[in-house]
């Protein structure tokens, strides 16, 4: 079997998982079943696992081929305060001792608020609180990526432009690209072409250099927005997301890693259709 450029996969558990086995392990077994080889683990709102599940989660994943990545909790601010920093930084700490544990490469996290000020002042803070994170991590021998989300909404740390500067300045960070997200962050239907997607896709090679096109971990869907961004998940069917430019613009670009659909419901037959797109555009029809 040829090797994927990239792996096809969705975040969280698709409606269509069987209730049993369920859990982790039933989503790694039926998006095995379909075709798809990755899986991001929603671990949004807290990390509740013990040691023993990690291992089975690391077995199956090995034995039906899957790729694994964690969402670490929602509630993750780099730009926390000094009493809420601590809250923050155990659980994207707990994501990537209990992930690691799991099989999982990545810990992707939403990187936090502006609260009003200036993304310059934030990033003085956020950098060496993510440095510090990802030293430990390294010291203790977990080599997971940590990656921080581009987020929907202009209040939020977490702009293109932010989570490269993020990866540029920190071993062990690299981005998790939400094209959704970027679609959505400027309210105005902008970032939705092949040319406006071969811009981003070059200032984030010349950000982290070609090899780093070689790794992506995004996510995709199709997304509501208004002038102040993101609203709400949407099917790709059900939005203006132009998923022919994008594609297009990530194989113009060589480009591999992985593709986790974050479409709401049926982000399984979502991430399908990703798929199929996706091979119709490179002629990689024998990856089925």
């Amino acid at each position: 079997m040829i090797e994927p450029v990239f792996h096809f996969g969705t975040a969280g558990s698709p409606q269509s998982t069987p209730k049993r086995p369920g859990g982790s392990i039933g989503t790694l077994l039926h998006l095995s079943s379909l075709g798809l080889t990755a899986l991001e683990l929603g671990w949004v709102r807290s990390v509740r696992i013990s040691e023993a599940t990690c291992a089975k989660i690391k077995a199956t994943a090995i034995e039906v081929g899957v790729q694994l990545s964690v969402h670490a909790p929602y509630f993750i601010n780099l730009n926390a305060d000094r009493d809420e920093w601590p809250k923050s930084r155990k659980r994207l700490m707990d994501a990537a001792h209990y992930g690691n544990l799991a099989g999982a490469t990545d810990i992707v996290f939403h990187p936090g608020s502006y609260f009003g000020q200036t993304p310059q002042k934030i990033l003085k803070i956020a950098i060496p609180r993510l440095n510090d994170c990802a030293e430990e991590l390294r010291f203790s021998g977990n080599l997971v990526t940590l990656r921080p989300e581009t987020m929907g909404k202009g209040a939020l740390l977490g702009s293109l432009e932010d989570i490269l500067i993020l990866s540029q300045e920190i071993e062990g960070v690299e981005p998790c690209l939400d094209f959704a997200h970027l679609h959505a962050r400027p309210g105005d239907g902008s970032v939705n072409s092949f040319e406006e997607w071969c811009e981003v896709l070059n200032a984030y090679k010349h950000a982290l250099a070609a090899t780093s096109l070689k790794r992506l971990h995004c996510h995709l869907s199709g997304i509501e927005y208004g002038a102040k961004g993101e609203r709400n998940h949407l099917m790709i069917a059900d939005s203006d997301f132009d998923l022919q430019g994008l594609l297009r613009a990530l194989a113009e670009f060589g480009c591999s890693g992985r593709i986790l659909c974050e479409s709401p419901m049926n982000m399984d037959v979502d991430a399908l259709q990703i798929k199929k797109t996706w091979q119709a555009i490179t002629g990689d029809g024998e990856q089925m």
